[in-house]
């Protein structure tokens, strides 16, 4: 078995602070709408929160997603091919990962995440149910291009972004992303890396309301991790008792906000510097876009990939789009 410890990329000040985890508080608290990035919700805690989650019966795009793995399994692994290597883009648990493992024969697995504790301890997991794997694990936020172990760099790779995790971003931002993924996947020998990955469709609205408001209050515990979590690593004081987790659909941007709401004027500190809320405001902590085939497609293209094929569960509500990068455009 050849598995690595992994590989840390994340930047902290000589007080093990992640310098970009405290400028996007600091830079969201500031705001006049205060929002923080979704990814921040993704400590260690907030990792096992989500599992959690997915196991909530409201959330329905885990179970659908694995549907999909599980039963389109032999059309994915055709349609990719063997020895790639398998970058899995905000790991998790990989859950997910072991339906795709085992269908395509990769040539090794390199998961990134930016909690690190969580993603060592799932890819040591998954190297003991693939024992002849090499497993590289990454600590590192992706949201930039990733400079992957030298092993696999010149490898074919596969990009794994599962669970509709691409929903979280604004267009421009999502679009980013996917370019720097593309750059992250390319191999000098010039195949053309390939992407698997899901994308939650638009349906409806009290469906996707209870996903994000579970009635066991799962998903406001995470929400509401984001807040102890400023608090644990930015010498914050935010009141926790104080907020409150909303989720709701906004029609014209056709997604599922998260925010958390202060019940009544609070005051805090973050890193020394002083805020304010007033009762009923709040900080926008999640967006989760829904798709439709033609806003799928198009995200993709403004990022450089090619649509190439497509499966949906049995009722249509997720989809898992395999795309192929292609060589930018400058014109029509």
């Amino acid at each position: 078995m050849k598995t690595s410890e992994g590989i840390t990329l994340v930047d902290r000040d000589e007080g093990g602070i992640d310098r970009a985890f405290r400028a996007d508080v600091l830079e969201g608290l500031r705001a006049g709408h205060k929002a923080i990035p979704a990814r921040w919700l993704y400590d260690d805690a907030g990792s096992q929160l989500f599992e959690d989650i997915t196991q909530v019966p409201e959330y329905y795009p885990t179970r659908a997603e694995t549907e999909i793995l599980s039963e389109r399994a032999s059309e994915i692994a055709a349609a990719v091919g063997p020895d790639r290597a398998v970058v899995e883009f905000g790991s998790g648990s990989s859950v997910k990962t072991p339906l795709l493992l085992a269908a395509i024969a990769p040539s090794s697995y390199v998961p990134l995440d930016i909690a690190g504790d969580f993603l060592r301890q799932a890819a040591a997991e998954l190297s003991a149910k693939f024992p002849g794997l090499p497993v590289y694990p990454v600590e590192a936020d992706f949201m930039a291009e990733v400079t992957l172990p030298a092993d696999v760099e010149r490898a074919p790779k596969l990009g794994f972004f599962p669970g509709s995790t691409i929903g979280n971003m604004v267009a421009w931002t999502a679009v980013e992303l996917l370019r720097s993924m593309r750059l992250t996947l390319q191999a000098d020998h010039g195949v053309q890396p390939l992407l698997l990955i899901g994308m939650d469709l638009v349906k409806d609205t009290a469906v996707l309301e209870a996903a994000y408001d579970d009635a066991g209050g799962v998903t406001g515990e995470f929400n509401l991790n984001l807040a102890r979590r400023i608090n644990r690593e930015l010498e914050g004081t935010i009141p926790v008792e104080s907020l409150r987790h909303v989720a709701r659909w906004n029609d014209a941007y056709a997604r599922v906000e998260m925010h958390l709401e202060a019940m009544h004027d609070i005051e805090f500190s973050v890193s020394g510097e002083n805020f304010a809320m007033a009762g009923g405001e709040t900080i926008h902590t999640e967006n989760s876009h829904k798709f439709t085939r033609r806003s799928a497609d198009m995200l993709l293209h403004a990022a450089g990939w090619s649509p190439c094929k497509r499966w949906l569960d049995g009722e249509e509500r997720f989809s898992l789009i395999l795309a192929e990068a292609t060589d930018p455009r400058k014109a029509p």
